[in-house]
């Protein structure tokens, strides 16, 4: 089925990625696709894989390159504007609102149980995220030592991330050319 395509005007641009930022939890990509391919048809399937290959080399979130994308093919930087300003304006007014909310009522007994409760789904998500990293980890004595280290200087003696990164990272670096120095000679 060949259908016209549509060209959109800058405040459809608009209109078209704030449904997407106002509805669009996780992943928006699939979300992105029906409205610029199905529903409004400013992009065919092969213009949009196109854009998506472009956005995921591009640094940054998908979603914000394809906007700047889709905008600036349609309207230069205006168009790109346009589409960045819809798909960015409500979730951000709605984390500035949750802020706002928080630091007025964050001492309410109801507030601090409802945070504990999302730290608590928090730490779930990152213990959940363990399996799938171990795994990927080489099998040597030095790696294990190095998620050791890491583990006890947050975990246990609560040093700031920074810190623990600049302390980890030239370890892990410098642990892993002296492994790979010793196979090689």
């Amino acid at each position: 089925m060949n259908q016209e395509l549509i060209t959109p005007c800058r405040r459809d641009l608009f209109a078209g990625f704030f449904s997407v930022g106002i509805t669009g939890f996780g992943g928006v990509l699939p979300q992105a696709h029906s409205m610029l391919v199905l529903r409004r048809r400013w992009l065919s399937e092969g213009d949009f894989a196109e854009q998506l290959g472009l956005c995921q080399v591009l640094p940054g979130p998908n979603i914000v390159n394809m906007a700047v994308a889709v905008g600036a093919r349609f309207h230069g930087p205006s168009g790109a504007l346009a589409a960045v300003s819809g798909l960015l304006l409500a979730p951000m007014a709605i984390v500035l609102l949750l802020a706002s909310l928080y630091a007025h009522y964050r001492q309410l007994p109801l507030v601090v149980h409802v945070m504990h409760g999302l730290a608590s789904a928090a730490a779930g998500l990152l213990l959940a995220m363990v399996p799938r990293l171990l795994p990927k980890l080489e099998r040597r004595g030095w790696s294990a030592l190095v998620v050791a280290a890491t583990f006890c200087a947050i975990a246990v003696f609560r040093l700031p991330l920074l810190w623990v990164l600049l302390g980890t990272v030239p370890l892990a670096l410098a642990l892993a050319w002296w492994t790979r120095e010793g196979r090689t000679r």
